[in-house]
Protein backbone atom coordinates (compact mmCIF):
# COMPACT_ATOMS: atom_id res chain seq x y z
CA UNK A 1 0.00 0.00 0.00
CA UNK A 2 1.40 3.45 -0.89
CA UNK A 3 2.47 5.63 2.04
CA UNK A 4 0.56 8.69 0.36
CA UNK A 5 -3.11 9.96 1.44
CA UNK A 6 -6.10 7.86 0.13
CA UNK A 7 -7.70 9.08 -2.97
CA UNK A 8 -11.27 10.58 -2.05
CA UNK A 9 -14.03 7.80 -3.18
CA UNK A 10 -15.90 9.46 -6.01
CA UNK A 11 -19.41 8.03 -7.58
CA UNK A 12 -17.70 5.89 -9.90
CA UNK A 13 -15.16 4.44 -7.15
CA UNK A 14 -17.94 3.81 -5.18
CA UNK A 15 -19.57 1.77 -8.17
CA UNK A 16 -16.41 0.02 -8.79
CA UNK A 17 -16.69 -1.52 -5.34
CA UNK A 18 -20.06 -2.26 -5.75
CA UNK A 19 -19.28 -4.19 -8.66
CA UNK A 20 -16.27 -5.95 -7.34
CA UNK A 21 -18.20 -6.69 -3.42
CA UNK A 22 -21.23 -8.36 -5.84
CA UNK A 23 -18.89 -10.51 -7.44
CA UNK A 24 -18.57 -8.98 -11.42
CA UNK A 25 -14.93 -7.55 -10.98
CA UNK A 26 -12.08 -9.27 -12.47
CA UNK A 27 -8.11 -8.07 -12.45
CA UNK A 28 -6.13 -9.24 -15.51
CA UNK A 29 -2.82 -9.58 -13.77
CA UNK A 30 0.78 -7.49 -14.54
CA UNK A 31 2.79 -4.65 -13.14
CA UNK A 32 -1.14 -2.71 -12.97
CA UNK A 33 -3.34 -4.76 -12.71
CA UNK A 34 -6.12 -3.95 -14.90
CA UNK A 35 -9.82 -4.49 -13.52
CA UNK A 36 -12.69 -5.36 -15.45
CA UNK A 37 -16.56 -5.40 -14.71
CA UNK A 38 -18.47 -8.09 -16.12
CA UNK A 39 -15.70 -9.14 -18.51
CA UNK A 40 -15.73 -5.49 -20.07
CA UNK A 41 -12.71 -3.20 -19.22
CA UNK A 42 -13.46 -0.45 -17.03
CA UNK A 43 -13.51 2.95 -19.17
CA UNK A 44 -11.08 4.53 -16.00
CA UNK A 45 -8.12 2.53 -15.35
CA UNK A 46 -6.80 5.44 -13.32
CA UNK A 47 -8.97 5.08 -10.93
CA UNK A 48 -9.01 1.24 -10.75
CA UNK A 49 -5.18 1.85 -10.24
CA UNK A 50 -5.76 4.27 -7.35
CA UNK A 51 -8.51 1.61 -5.43
CA UNK A 52 -5.65 -0.83 -5.96
CA UNK A 53 -2.94 1.08 -4.42
CA UNK A 54 -5.12 2.59 -1.65
CA UNK A 55 -5.30 -0.84 -0.58
CA UNK A 56 -9.25 -1.16 -1.01
CA UNK A 57 -8.74 -3.71 -3.83
CA UNK A 58 -6.57 -7.02 -3.41
CA UNK A 59 -4.54 -8.27 -5.83
CA UNK A 60 -4.33 -12.03 -6.05
CA UNK A 61 -0.95 -13.33 -7.62
CA UNK A 62 -1.03 -14.68 -11.13
CA UNK A 63 0.97 -14.81 -13.93
CA UNK A 64 0.98 -11.86 -16.49
CA UNK A 65 -1.83 -11.69 -18.58
CA UNK A 66 -4.22 -14.21 -16.32
CA UNK A 67 -7.22 -13.05 -15.35
CA UNK A 68 -8.18 -13.22 -11.44
CA UNK A 69 -11.47 -12.16 -9.35
CA UNK A 70 -11.10 -8.58 -7.73
CA UNK A 71 -11.88 -8.93 -4.36
CA UNK A 72 -11.86 -5.87 -1.93
CA UNK A 73 -9.75 -5.92 1.24
CA UNK A 74 -11.24 -5.38 4.63
CA UNK A 75 -10.59 -1.77 4.01
CA UNK A 76 -12.27 -2.12 0.96
CA UNK A 77 -15.23 -3.09 2.44
CA UNK A 78 -15.42 -0.81 5.12
CA UNK A 79 -14.97 1.86 2.97
CA UNK A 80 -17.69 1.36 0.42
CA UNK A 81 -19.78 0.73 4.23
CA UNK A 82 -19.17 4.06 4.83
CA UNK A 83 -19.05 5.61 1.75
CA UNK A 84 -23.27 3.94 1.63
CA UNK A 85 -23.94 4.85 4.92
CA UNK A 86 -22.74 8.49 3.83
CA UNK A 87 -24.81 8.69 0.93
Amino acid sequence: MDTAEPHELTARTRAMLRAIAAGRGTLRCGREPHLYIDGVPCCDQFSAHALIHDGLVATPPGPTGQFVPATLTPAGSAALDLATAAA
